[in-house]
Formats: structure tokens, sequence, C-alpha cells
């Protein structure tokens, strides 16, 4: 017989961090790439003109004005975004960035990057609080617990 203690004990940690997980917080992951100085002054999507020294990005789904944090998973370098076109076009690619964006996350070179994405509420913060823990958090301790 299994003794009930063992199976409650990680159900109630999960239950109990749920709370402080941010209802619509999202973070994916995928590859980036970067335009620049041959889209610079064209309009894009949304009806803004594209900026190639403002840190905004291009996003297939994600709606107009989105504020991003991305993250480059190769150098830990993080950078905060806005979306205001659509794109990419390439297959396999999850999100273009203006060269401004590109540069802080340090993919000039490269040209892509594999990164991961994290929505920004606007009740956030620049920076996320570390005392907050997101979904992804949430669900990664219960992997480890079971």
């Amino acid at each position: 017989m299994v003794k009930r203690r063992i199976w409650i004990t990680p159900f109630l940690l999960f239950c109990s961090l749920l709370p402080f997980a941010p209802a619509n917080a999202m973070v994916a992951q995928g590859v980036a790439s970067y335009y620049g100085e041959r889209f610079n002054g064209r309009q894009t999507a949304s009806g803004e003109r594209f900026n190639m020294n403002a840190l905004t990005a291009a996003h297939k789904t994600l709606k107009f004005g989105t504020r991003l944090i991305v993250t480059n998973k190769t150098n830990g370098r993080s950078v905060e975004v806005t979306v205001n076109d659509r794109g990419p076009y390439v297959r396999g690619r999850t999100i273009d960035l203006s060269k401004a964006a590109a540069r802080k996350l340090g993919m000039l070179g490269r040209g892509v990057a594999p990164v991961e994405l994290k929505i920004l509420n606007d009740d956030t913060a620049k920076t996320p609080s570390r005392s907050a823990l997101t979904v992804a958090a949430a669900q990664q301790i219960m992997i480890d617990l079971f």
C-alpha cells in the first residue's frame, strides 16, 4: 500500500506555488534573427516606420505593442523589445529583432541565436522579480519532484 503522505506533499507544494505564477506569463523558446539597414525607414505592419536603432521585434502572432524579454541562451544576455511588425518569414525562426536588439544580445556576428521569449505584463517591471515564480518554473519543480 502506498502511503498517502508521499504523494500529497509534492502536490501541496505545487499548489502552494501556483498563486505566485503570473496567470498570463508565457515563456517560449526558439531561434531569433535580425533585420537592419535594408528595411530601415520602411513601414512596418503596425504602421510605424522601422528604426533599426530602436529595441523592436517582429513576431507572427503576438499583438502589436506586446513587450518581451528576449534572452540569448548562448551567452545569457537579455533585452526588452516591443513587437511592432509581423514576421519572420523564414522557416524555423521565432522572432526577428531590430539591429539594436541583436547587438545587445551579442548575435550580430552569426545573425541567428537560440533565444527564450518571456511576455511582460503591464504591471511587470523591466527586470522580472526574483520572488515571482513563472509557470514554467513551477512546472519544472513538479517534473523534478517526480
